[in-house]
């Protein structure tokens, strides 16, 4: 009676705090101002260095770990030995999340070749896409496969429909407020929620090692004139969010089962 008493305020924790993320994300959707997605600011950086003819060189060649951690992923969860996923609905969102990061990797590299308004889009996608099925893998391990799933579905059409109306209204706020989601839910679900793995931390780390790499990419000019041009703000936030990905395979990969959800238990035998 006590232990369905528990899952009654889990439920209803989960709730909440899927409600006030989403409607954080509305607020400051309606109090940010308009960001255009046609301004030249958002395609300069510091470091328009070329060597051996590549534009742009070590902003292009920083998004290599992507490939690297993104490829191997996807493998490691096709194969599914090697992590430790015990539901198909975070095999789905694993998967998807290491596709879209092997996807950043080409779409990055492909837009710092020549920064514009056009080929951002072929960036922000995938990055959208992989946050998306990032948090519905983290929902299914916190709030259930059902809800984990479902919102994969809302979150991937939510990705689509931010770049479409970045497009066609010039406006990149639904993209860049859209991205807060799980920065803001996945750390308040993390200590709040109890998990259903170890290694549970990592979570955090990844977040703190994803906050780093935005303020990194913030202060672009102002880091590579402080290492004296070696290399940029932008560059090194490329890496600091390969090193967030990196935790989290690690997470995967040394992670263990700590109980069983009753949701997760209906329909396995």
């Amino acid at each position: 009676m006590v232990w369905l008493t528990n899952q009654q305020i889990l439920r209803w924790k989960r709730k909440r705090i899927l409600v006030g993320s989403f409607l954080c994300w509305l607020i400051l959707m309606f109090i940010t101002p308009k960001v255009p997605l046609n301004s030249l600011r958002h395609h300069v950086f510091a470091d328009k260095r070329n060597f051996m003819g590549v534009p742009n060189t070590l902003n292009v060649m920083t998004n290599f770990p992507f490939l690297i951690i993104g490829v191997l992923g996807f493998v490691l969860c096709i194969g599914g030995s090697f992590f430790n996923i015990s539901l198909k609905g975070e095999i789905w969102g694993w998967t998807l999340f290491y596709g879209g990061i092997a996807s950043l990797a080409f779409g990055s590299a492909y837009y710092h070749l020549k920064p514009d308004d056009n080929r951002i889009v072929w960036e922000t996608l995938p990055i959208l896409i992989a946050y998306s099925s990032l948090f519905s893998s983290f929902l299914v391990e916190r709030a259930g496969e059902k809800v984990g799933l479902s919102c994969l579905v809302l979150l991937v059409f939510i990705s689509f429909l931010s770049v479409a109306y970045a497009r066609v209204f010039n406006d990149l706020r639904l993209c860049m407020t859209f991205q807060l989601i799980p920065c803001l839910a996945i750390p308040v679900m993390t200590v709040l929620l109890p998990p259903k793995y170890t290694h549970s931390r990592f979570w955090l780390w990844a977040t703190a090692a994803y906050a780093v790499a935005k303020i990194e990419g913030l202060a672009d000019n102002k880091i590579y004139n402080a290492n004296r041009y070696i290399i940029s703000g932008h560059s090194l936030g490329h890496l600091c969010s390969a090193v967030a990905v990196l935790l989290l395979t690690l997470m995967l990969l040394y992670r263990s089962i700590r109980f069983q959800r009753l949701g997760d238990l209906k329909g396995h035998p």
